[in-house]
This record gives structure tokens, sequence and C-alpha cells, in this order.
């Protein structure tokens, strides 16, 4: 088939790519001239496992290209895929400026029968206002789809490639079987594709994540029930997870969730459900454990050194909200390095890929001067005085601990993703607090 993407952020590059992989052609928009430009080199803006060898592969061979012109793109397409943005409003709402900007200009470009698909994460009823906005600039007959993504930053080309389910939300058959077509490659293994109507789709991912986030927040309230009896939350968690009902995923005790969609997706559900005069309390204390959970490293360092970190230098490992990805929104590094610089720490901070976000995400904290990025994981050691563990990154799970102990000035460890062992690590010399864990 031929397909428009519209939007080459982390979700619109990922479809591209992956469509174009099962000989699609693809062309993919965006409005930034040095983004296309990037692209067309084979270099891609984001650091994503697996997705710069599917995007220089399938340019090579021309199934895959970028433009700036959206006309252009769209002119004959079959499906045009709507990936843009879609932020959080200052009332928690998703601001959908740029999907329906992105609708009325596909609407003037399209020559015949389109799907227009709605890719972008998007509340209840947007189809409806997709529709209009193409039928305010159109007479062509078209259908508007909604087919949410779930996509895991840090394998998402893996998770398109060989999804759990694929969900389209198309009110009309023909839609219904062009969607279902296009997505068959991906489905041979026997995922499902669901095929229902609009709403319920555009309801499907916010309900996915919510419920992930909302098991997150469930974990870290136990481990903190657990630090009040001396109880040991990884064995609780073993515990529950062995329940065939419950299961293993998302039930780690930390320093709490961040990235792009669970704080957003959870924000939106509160708004359109309050937009319909609905109360989602669960969410919203789902929200404010998760805000409490990041302070909760900070805490544990004011105990051990007091609420003043002045002449204190402090190593932080892990910068990016989770492993296999730089992206640093709403990442509990940032209120936790904030915190540190507040209360006068020096901090050497490491990552393997983040580094060069955070040094945007930082310009303007307080004291950012203080505030310093180390070449290695053992380089932010040097003279420190106490190690937070931030991220969960696999090179941070075998380290080389009687080289970290030489390297520390006093051998402290708060281990915010529970990524080493109490007795172990204790057994060495460390003073060591994890979450949840006596």
């Amino acid at each position: 088939m031929k397909i428009a993407v519209i939007g080459t952020g982390y979700v619109g590059l990922v479809v591209g790519a992956c469509f174009a992989e099962t000989g699609n052609d693809v062309i993919c928009v965006d409005r930034i001239a040095s983004k296309v430009a990037m692209l067309k080199k084979g270099k891609i803006p984001i650091f994503e496992p697996g997705l710069e060898e599917v995007v220089k592969r399938n340019h090579a061979e021309k199934r895959l290209n970028f433009t700036t012109k959206l006309p252009e793109a769209v002119r004959g397409a079959d499906v045009v895929f709507i990936a843009v943005g879609t932020p959080t409003g200052e009332d928690g709402s998703a601001d959908l400026q740029h999907v329906i900007a992105a609708a009325k200009e596909i609407g003037r470009s399209i020559t015949g029968y389109t799907v227009i698909v709605d890719k972008s994460t998007v509340p209840a009823g947007t189809s409806e206002l997709v529709h209009a906005a193409v039928a305010s600039q159109t007479t062509h007959p078209f259908s508007v789809v909604s087919n949410p993504e779930f996509l895991k930053q840090g394998a998402a080309v893996e998770d398109f490639l060989k999804p759990d389910r694929v969900v389209i939300g198309a009110n009309d058959k023909r839609a219904g079987d062009i969607m279902t077509e296009l997505y068959r490659p991906f489905t041979r293994t026997g995922a499902p594709i669901m095929v229902m109507d609009c709403a319920s789709a555009e309801v499907c991912k916010y309900a996915a994540n919510a419920m992930l986030a909302t098991r997150i927040s469930f974990m870290n309230e136990i481990a903190n029930v657990c630090e009040r009896f001396d109880a040991d939350a990884d064995m609780v968690r073993k515990a529950i997870a062995s329940d065939r009902r419950i299961g293993a995923a998302f039930l780690f005790p930390g320093v709490g969730y961040g990235g792009s969609c669970f704080p957003k997706d959870v924000k939106a559900i509160i708004k359109f459900s309050s937009d319909k005069k609905y109360d989602f309390k669960i969410l919203k204390a789902v929200e404010a454990v998760n805000e409490r959970q990041k302070l909760r490293l900070l805490e544990r360092v004011d105990k051990h050194f007091g609420k003043s970190l002045k002449g204190k230098t402090i190593a932080v490992w892990g910068l990016a909200f989770k492993p296999r990805t730089d992206d640093m929104r709403e990442a509990p590094a940032v209120p936790i390095i904030s915190g540190l610089l507040a209360r006068g720490a020096k901090v050497r901070a490491f990552d393997p890929e983040a580094m060069k976000v955070a040094q945007r995400e930082f310009k303007d904290v307080k004291n950012v001067k203080n505030l310093t990025y180390a070449k290695s994981a053992y380089d932010a050691l040097k003279d420190g005085d106490a190690l937070l563990v931030v991220t969960e990154w696999n090179e941070f799970r075998e380290p080389d601990f009687a080289k970290m102990k030489t390297l520390l000035k006093q051998p402290v460890i708060f281990d915010g993703r529970n990524i080493f062992d109490p007795k172990q690590i204790r057994g060495l010399g460390f003073t060591y607090t994890s979450i949840g864990r006596p």
C-alpha cells in the first residue's frame, strides 16, 4: 500500500519504518527541514534500539522516504497516519491542536477515498473531531480510524513487528478491512486484530497505560508499608506475582514511573472522565502516589546526611526514565537531582544515553553549576560521598564493588531500583538503602 505518516517523532518514525519493512511505500512528513535532512542521511533524532537500522535499510531500498511537503505525501496515499504530538494542557487534557491542524491539511490534499488514522494517543471522541475537520476541507470520500499504539520505549520496533494485539477502531467495514489487511503481516503468529468502534479503541490505550501505572503505584505503596514492618517487598512481590490472576509485570517497587505515556495518559483520562462528570478517584491516587514516590530517595538521603548536603558530592547512576532510551520526560531523576542541588550538593551524573538530553533538561535548574556529567559509571563515583541508583540500566547491575569502594569517599548506596542484593552489598562493607526492603 501507499502510506503517508504525518509526524516523525517517536511513534511516527517507528510506524513508518516498520510498515516499510513489510514492503509498503511509505512517506513520512515533518515540517522541520533539518530533521528531514537528517533522516534522509539515515540519522535518527532519538535513541531506540534497532530503529536506525530499519530506517537506513528501507530508505536505501526506496520504500521509506521523508519530506516537508504534506500535500505531496498525502496525494494518492491509501492510508494516512496522524502521529503528531498531543502534549498535556494545563488542565491535564490532551492538546489536540496539532491533530486537528493535520486533519484539515490532509482534507485539503486527498484526491480520492483515503483511510485517515489517528495514531497519536487521543481521548475518546477525537475521531469525530478529526472527521469534522477533514470534511470541512474536502468533498472526497474518506474514513477516520482510531489505531492506538502500544509501543514500549526501548523495545518499540520489536513491539510493532510482533504485537500482542492490534486494535482498530473503525465505524465502517471498508476502512476496517483495509486496516486489517495492512496489519496482517505482523499477526501471522496468532496475535489478534481487534476491530471495534472508534470510541472503544480510543479508550483502550488510556485504559492499558492507566492499569500499568496503577500497578506501579500500588507496588510502591506496598513497599512503603513493608518498610514500616521490616518486611521485604521483594518477597511480597514474588509471592503475589506467582498468582496467575496477577502476574509479574510492572510490580517492581522503585522511585516511580515517568516517560511520555504514563504521566500524560493518567492526567488525560482523569480530565476527559471529569468532562463527562465522572470523578476517577483511583487514578488521582495513582498520580499522587507517583509524585510522592519520586522523592523517597531524597528522604533517605536527608535521613542519612541531614537536610544540608553542602560540601557533599553525590554520584547518580541513571537519568532516563527507564533503560534503553534517552527520554527524560517526567523522569524521577529530575526532581531527585534538583533536590540534591537545592540541598547544596555537588552532583556527578552518568547515563549511557541520556546525558545530552539531561543538559537541556537541567539548564535552568537552581545551582546547575554544581551538576557535572561523568565519562563512565565509575568516573561518577570519584570522591563521592554516596551513590544514588535512579535508572536500572543492565550495565549497573553487576559492577566491580571493590573498585566502587575505592572510588567513593564513603561507601554509601541509595538504590532506587533495588538492583543490588542487600546481604551481599552490606557484607562488602557498604551502607545500603533500597526501596521496601529491610
